[in-house]
């Protein structure tokens, strides 16, 4: 199990708000998580940074060896629940602070099963030889206008709503979170991104970028891309690659 993750401001931005980690609790298994923060001032980098650190030590401190795929999924989901309560807080306590949250992608794979947890935006993609598969659905304004036939996808990517977004953390006391289950193969990547990379490069682009660069230059190449397209958020991807 091999993994790299990288993020970046961007061009356009003064601070990066989005965070990521990724660790491998034990032999063939691989977490990561990725949060792309929202509120006025530093906000957003605090909600980003706190809920990734929380849900990063919840998973680090309670794994135990040979975890079933349940088990699994109730551990992301207490571990994202911690981290909206800690952002609630924060954001009730302080007024600097007020109304800040976060998205949240989170993904374990564990030898051939993929697991992914999500609120938000923010998506985790799988890359297999048939091609680029999105594997979350935005929970965003112009997706539930997607859903509901009033734009097309093609519409929405230059929708002036495309980054509001209907789940954050941090925003209620309750955090829903959709979970998703998946299998894996041998030599398939996972791509774990905030929106400043889907937003500024192409499925198509991405998908020979997972397939064309060495794998610990990905998350990099990926970032140089959305750059080159602008760079007008802040960029963030994650790769776990199966092994």
């Amino acid at each position: 199990m091999k993994y790299a993750f990288r993020t970046d401001k961007g061009k356009k931005r003064e601070t990066n708000q989005d965070s990521c980690i990724a660790f491998c609790p034990e032999e063939n298994v691989c977490f990561a998580v990725v949060c792309d923060g929202m509120g006025g001032g530093n906000a957003g980098d605090v909600a980003s940074l706190l809920a990734v650190n929380t849900i990063y030590e919840r998973v680090k401190s309670s794994w135990r060896k040979g975890m079933s795929a349940d088990s699994v999924k109730n551990l992301l989901l207490t571990s994202i629940s911690a981290a909206n309560i800690c952002v609630y807080d924060a954001a009730t306590a302080q007024k600097e602070l007020f109304g800040m949250g976060t998205t949240v992608v989170a993904a374990v794979l564990m030898a051939d099963h993929l697991i992914v947890a999500h609120a938000g935006d923010s998506r985790a993609y799988l890359s297999t030889d048939e091609g680029l598969r999105l594997l979350t659905r935005d929970h965003s304004v112009v997706q539930a206008m997607v859903d509901a036939g009033e734009i097309s996808a093609a519409e929405a990517k230059g929708h002036p709503q495309r980054n509001y977004i209907t789940r954050a953390l941090g925003v209620d006391e309750h955090i829903d979170v959709d979970f998703t289950d998946f299998s894996i193969r041998p030599g398939e990547k996972v791509l774990l991104c905030s929106d400043g990379l889907s937003n500024y490069v192409s499925e198509e682009q991405i998908d020979v970028l997972l397939h064309t660069s060495p794998e610990d230059f990905i998350p990099k190449r990926l970032i140089d891309a959305a750059n080159d397209n602008g760079g007008g958020d802040n960029i963030t991807a994650v790769v776990i690659i199966s092994q």
